[in-house]
């Protein structure tokens, strides 16, 4: 049947069918870069970077956009704080932005572009939408006129009046109905600007978004993605300007994740509950976190409390197990392959075969429907109760142990999981040794030290490694064979 993806604008599940055969042009909203971003924010860009990468596993070209918006009143108000640069407080929030995105396994998107290297673009679709009579000029500021475009409001599906009562919308008296928009604001005093048929300014938060997929994904794009909050009236908003730019239909598909809550009540720095993915890092691994945020369909609400990350950790500790096992069993058999019978090395039956197939089935079956993460997670875990079972028969050989293990490796990696060197941080670019992020190469070391160690009957020195690695949360794991780890 393929890809079926839910459609906020029809509020239906729908066949997924790309403008162009075999390729898909995506973009979902980035941060604003005056801080580093939430918790709710990471839901979001973990989300679209599996639809991404699941796209990709299932054949696509996809040219994924995610801009950053680096000039904004959140960014002067916090540059004036800080007694900085309006330049200087988004450059430094971008690159804090791909040193926890990659903490996180986020992969970066095929282009990221910046609303700054946008500005003549922007102006430019600014004056066609002035000329074409769906925005008009006022003291400098130019705003778009919503009674112009018809359809608007036909994403949140609520006439105008209707979301005047029920949203907060900027009132002003330049405007001709409080529903208008700005696309291009007058400058105020010590601001950045830019110079503009209209006057000095800069653009508004909504524009650069059409902008930005007008110059690198064109006019018609398959699928634009956001958080929940961003429907109205960002991506509303969106598309009542794209749409009078061009005179055709912007997104084919629009897709929202849901929000977080913390211990059961919204996240709100007012409440006191706000939280950091810089904050989650430094207590918990990326790749935990990650599929803690997985863990439940990408439109429902996902409750944080320190509870579910131990749950995540269990799990992925479960999956990590039955990856150990498979590469230690090899290890085994490998050392020993000179002496083995033939269907020790190559042996692999049909019934086998079909539990592979089952497996991956399950787990396209699930991410097919609508991206459904937490079902995709299930069929990884009857993956690994199946290797397990697997492990535990009378029948195991070199091949079918490596069949197991590119079955879960795929699987994973298109959830990007796959990380396991991902460790809690201390302070970006933090360079501790007291709390040294081990990678497997450094773990493998120890242990043949270790192994040396205990050879001439070193214990005092193999304890010490021991204890080296319990202390970064690695346990090592002494078995017949040797010694083997994992993280705790």
């Amino acid at each position: 049947m393929g890809i079926v993806l839910y459609n906020t604008m029809t509020r239906e599940k729908e066949p997924f069918q790309t403008i162009e055969p075999g390729k898909v042009r995506f973009y979902a909203c980035g941060p604003t870069v005056y801080d580093l971003f939430h918790l709710g924010n990471a839901r979001m860009f973990v989300v679209f970077d599996t639809v991404r990468r699941y796209l990709e596993y299932r054949g696509y070209d996809v040219r994924y956009v995610q801009n950053f918006t680096d000039v904004d009143d959140k960014i002067i108000n916090r540059a004036h704080e800080l007694g900085m640069n309006v330049r200087e407080v988004a450059n430094r929030n971008i690159h804090e932005y791909f040193h926890d995105a990659k903490a996180l396994g986020i992969r970066e998107a095929t282009v990221h572009p910046r609303v700054t290297e946008c500005i003549p673009d922007i102006i430019d679709f600014i004056a066609k939408l002035v000329n074409d009579g769906y925005a008009y000029a006022s003291n400098g500021t130019v705003y778009f006129d919503t009674g112009s475009f018809e359809d608007y409001g036909k994403l949140s599906h609520q006439a105008t009046d209707e979301m005047q009562a029920g949203f907060r919308i900027e009132v002003s008296d330049e405007k001709r109905h409080p529903a208008d928009f700005a696309l291009w604001k007058a400058a105020k005093p010590g601001e950045e600007y830019w110079d503009s048929p209209w006057g000095p300014g800069r653009p508004g938060w909504h524009i650069e978004c059409s902008v930005m997929n007008y110059l690198y994904l064109g006019e018609n794009i398959d699928i634009h993605g956001g958080g929940r909050d961003l429907m109205f009236p960002h991506h509303e908003n969106e598309i009542a300007q794209s749409e009078a730019h061009s005179g055709e239909p912007f997104a084919n598909y629009w897709m929202h994740n849901g929000m977080i809550n913390i211990n059961g009540e919204k996240m709100s720095k007012s409440l006191g509950n706000f939280v950091t993915a810089r904050d989650l890092l430094r207590q918990h691994a990326g790749r935990t976190i990650r599929f803690y945020l997985l863990s439940a369909h990408y439109r429902r609400p996902l409750n944080y409390t320190e509870e579910a990350m131990a749950q995540a950790e269990q799990a992925l500790d479960r999956i990590d197990r039955a990856l150990l096992n498979l590469d230690h069993r090899k290890a085994s058999l490998e050392q020993a392959k000179d002496l083995l019978h033939q269907d020790q090395v190559s042996a692999f039956s049909e019934s086998v075969a079909q539990a592979l197939e089952e497996v991956r089935r399950q787990f396209q079956e699930a991410m097919d429907d609508d991206f459904n993460t937490a079902d995709a997670i299930a069929a990884v875990f009857e993956g690994v109760r199946q290797a397990n079972s697997y492990l535990a028969g009378r029948m195991v050989s070199l091949v079918g142990i490596e069949r197991w293990q590119s079955m879960l490796q795929e699987l994973l990696e298109v959830l990007g999981l796959t990380d396991a060197t991902l460790v809690p941080l201390t302070e970006a670019g933090a360079d501790d040794p007291d709390d040294q992020q081990w990678t497997a190469e450094q773990v493998e070391a120890l242990l043949r030290e270790r192994a040396q160690a205990r050879a001439e009957r070193d214990f005092a020195r193999s304890d010490e490694i021991r204890d080296q690695l319990l202390s970064a949360d690695i346990v090592i794991e002494d078995t017949p064979q040797g010694a083997r780890w994992r993280r705790k």
